[in-house]
């Protein structure tokens, strides 16, 4: 269903989409194998808690052991998972959501719709990057075991796309310790063994409300594999069937690998570097400006992406976004930026940029053509590079110019809520209402207004405030490079909201 179609179903019907099981495609195969898989991004830190949940290594293993209450599928549209129906109120403010019935947790406990109110109530946290989402909640009633009622703050027309974020699991209400200490969760695989930051291994559970349209492996295994030279010869070798993060120095290569196949999927991943608008020197108008004319991105798309990808022009709403305003980006233009510095009463400008290809592929490459291209405009970028392991955990965040990426989102208001809402926990440039109480007001009045047409003009009005003034630079959108081995098969349409089909390649994929 295209954006269009999706928010015309909500501002004319408002009656929700019952969905069937999951609207998946009827067996493609047989059942039976293992998938084997060497995924970046694991942590030491790794645990069944999804408010500390970032990087593909546990991201797959979560989704796979536990589910959302609706999901994203391979074509962009919204489908239920734990959730069947949902209707809203004309304003979209009460929103009451049907769940499953019959479901149960691995170890049998019956699923319902306590154990939604305990989960949703965890992401209150400070910690969770799911926090915004949840605090548009203000209030949640169980109807009967299987029917809450949610009332939001204002109307959110998004309300059922922002349950499928990866963050919102589900566990069992009166045990959420031992379910996220032992992984128990109603997804299609059961945890057989879990090694934080090295090893995941589940078993396909004998009956699933999915049974005969998804979960075609009897066994799943996701190692995890940091060097991507070493990701890649573990796929050549047979160690594992998939990889993610393909280099695109490495993808020309595999491409053209018997036995192998390239995955290019084209989303709203975006790489870049996040500038702390509350600390100096990043806290001047004039500064940010000078550094968003300073940066050569086409160079980086040709240099480190080798046109893997698109030019971004400092706003994370992407490509595939309903409301993308289709920014032209700042010009490269040394002139111009040294105009900038000097508006901000400088002649020259030192500034150091934290970098580590934990962030993104070819960051410190993208590092180094960046301060290439701001040396004519007086401005000095000393790349210091980080060797942590952890970088998100460790690093992200924690000084004033740091490279940045992130897998985008589906909808324009679950992308700012997250990312540019003020004191929001991910919010990595920091931005709130000291830089911009206009952007701020107009997050609000887009996540009410039900008019499609107006809705555009104030995501515009907000993506145009971020290119011109944001903490942001985003020089490129990166296709999702991924590559598998022919003895796995995968359907024809994948999905682009994260790598690997969304995550769920444990679900939607099958031996060959």
């Amino acid at each position: 269903m295209s954006g269009f179609k999706r928010r015309r179903l909500i501002q004319t019907a408002f009656a929700a989409a019952v969905l069937g099981a999951s609207g998946l495609a009827a067996a493609p195969a047989r059942m039976g194998g293992t998938l084997k898989a060497g995924l970046t991004g694991a942590s030491a830190a790794d645990r069944w808690d999804s408010r500390t949940h970032m990087g593909n290594f546990i991201g797959a293993a979560a989704i796979a052991v536990f589910d959302t209450l609706t999901e994203i599928a391979a074509d962009g549209s919204l489908r239920g998972e734990l959730a069947t129906a949902w209707t809203a109120s004309p304003d979209a403010r009460i929103w009451d959501v049907t769940l499953r019935d019959g479901v149960r947790f691995h170890d049998g406990g019956a699923f319902g719709a306590r154990d939604v109110l305990a989960s949703l109530a965890l992401h209150r946290d400070d910690a969770s990057g799911a926090r915004p989402l949840v605090d548009t909640i203000a209030s949640a009633e169980r109807l009967t075991d299987h029917r809450i009622r949610f009332t939001l703050a204002s109307g959110n027309a998004d309300f059922p796309w922002l349950l499928a974020d990866p963050a919102l699991l589900i566990y069992p209400a009166d045990r959420i310790p031992e379910a996220m200490a032992r992984g128990i969760g109603t997804g299609l695989y059961r945890v057989d063994s879990f090694e934080p930051g090295r090893r995941f291994v589940g078993r396909r559970v004998e009956t699933h409300y999915k049974d005969g349209q998804a979960g075609w492996f009897e066994r799943v295994e996701f190692l995890a594999m940091s060097d991507g030279a070493a990701r890649v010869s573990a796929l050549r070798s047979g160690q594992v069937d998939a990889i993610d993060r393909v280099a695109p120095a490495r993808a020309a290569r595999l491409q053209d690998a018997p036995g192998l196949r390239l995955q290019r999927v084209a989303g709203n991943q975006y790489y870049g570097f996040a500038m702390q608008t509350g600390a100096a020197p990043f806290d001047v108008l004039h500064i940010r400006q000078a550094l968003k004319h300073a940066i050569d991105r086409q160079g980086i798309l040709d240099k480190v992406l080798l046109g893997h990808g698109r030019i971004g022009a400092d706003s994370p709403i992407g490509p595939l976004n309903s409301y993308d305003a289709g920014l032209a980006a700042p010009a490269y233009d040394p002139d111009r930026a040294a105009h900038h510095l000097r508006k901000a009463g400088l002649s020259g400008l030192t500034v150091a940029l934290g970098v580590s290809d934990m962030a993104f592929d070819g960051a410190p490459e993208a590092a180094a053509l960046f301060a290439d291209s701001a040396r004519p405009a007086g401005i000095d970028i000393v790349a210091t590079h980080d060797s942590s392991g952890d970088y998100w955990r460790e690093t992200w965040r924690q000084a004033p110019f740091r490279a940045t990426a992130w897998s985008g989102r589906v909808t324009e208001d679950w992308m700012f809520s997250t990312a540019l809402q003020h004191g929001a926990p991910w919010n990595d440039t920091q931005w709130g209402m000291a830089q911009s109480p206009r952007f701020q007001m107009l997050l609000a009045e887009a996540r009410s207004e039900l008019d499609s047409a107006r809705r555009a003009g104030i995501y515009a009005e907000m993506q145009h405030i971020l290119r011109d003034e944001g903490g942001l630079l985003i020089p490129v959108f990166a296709d999702h490079l991924s590559a598998v081995s022919d003895r796995i098969a995968t359907p024809g349409t994948l999905g682009t909201a994260r790598a690997l089909d969304n995550a769920r390649l444990a679900e939607r994929w099958w031996r060959a």
